[in-house]
């Protein structure tokens, strides 16, 4: 998460007993959503207890999870739970950290590397154009749910508004065309 850019370096947010959020860099209150979106946009912040000068970043994180979680869709498993827990107190412990965050890295390598896969595997068949088309639909609906996406799209004057109709006609129309060749090259 160690991306930065406006100030380089963390952002710092401001928690005051009132449980208010403070952007020192923008000047203004926040909340626990404005930072679930940094964190998604790889900005690194520091949240700092306004009284007593305390880093809490770890405590609000969590709390981002718990809110995260309790919106319905849960992403940590009871058992994965109930294991982390487990941990809590044993001579592990002190391992758990490190061990948790080289998966996520590792996680995150390979979903890259799985992307990457997906579009070489295409590049020289008859497939590739279709590919880059799924691809590309893929990643349009993916970023639908990353916040601000909404108003991201009405400020995108890429494609007015009919063009999905014709869009889709032709992505049938190349489908029609390539199960043709299949079954060509089947005969």
């Amino acid at each position: 998460m160690k991306k930065t850019n406006p100030g380089d370096g963390p952002v710092i947010i401001k928690k005051y007993a009132n449980r208010r959020l403070y952007n020192t860099e923008t000047s203004s209150y926040i909340t626990l959503d404005h930072l679930a979106a940094m964190t998604r946009e790889g900005r690194d912040f520091k949240v700092i207890d306004a009284k007593s000068e305390e880093d809490i970043t770890h405590n609000v994180l969590t709390q981002i999870i718990m809110e995260e979680e309790s919106r319905g869709q849960t992403m940590l498993p009871v058992s994965f739970l109930r294991q982390l827990i487990a941990l809590y107190g044993d001579s592990m412990q002190a391992m758990v950290p490190g061990y948790l965050e080289a998966s996520m890295d590792s996680f995150r390598r390979n979903q890259a590397e799985f992307k990457h896969a997906v579009e070489g595997a295409f590049a020289n068949s008859p497939f590739a154009e279709l590919a880059k088309r799924n691809m590309a639909m893929f990643e349009a609906a993916t970023s639908a749910f990353k916040p601000g996406a909404a108003t991201a799209e009405k400020g995108n004057g890429d494609a007015p508004n009919g063009s999905k109709d014709e869009e889709i006609s032709a992505l049938r129309a190349e489908l029609a065309k390539l199960q043709d060749k299949v079954e060509k090259l089947s005969k």
